[in-house]
């Protein structure tokens, strides 16, 4: 993501929920939410953790003030034998 804010590793926006954010991040550095969301929905290909919480809401979980938001890039591949 930092080739779309100019190179920060954090950023700080205010939100109610993750979905808030990736706007209000969309709105600070434009690009950030079609790298995120499609639609509705975080990316397949991403997830998304508040205060340390990988959560299954996407977009829909809440977000306090003083919360910490990390979009992780999902990790896949090996192999089975």
């Amino acid at each position: 993501m930092q080739d779309l804010t100019g190179g920060q590793a954090e950023i700080e926006v205010r939100g109610s929920t993750v979905r808030d954010i990736i706007a209000e991040l969309d709105r600070v550095h434009p690009g950030v939410k079609d790298w995120l969301a499609e639609g509705n929905r975080l990316k397949p290909n991403f997830s998304v953790a508040v205060d340390g919480v990988v959560s299954p809401l996407g977009l829909l979980q809440d977000v306090e003030d003083d919360s910490e938001v990390h979009f992780v890039a999902a990790i896949s591949g090996g192999r089975v034998d």
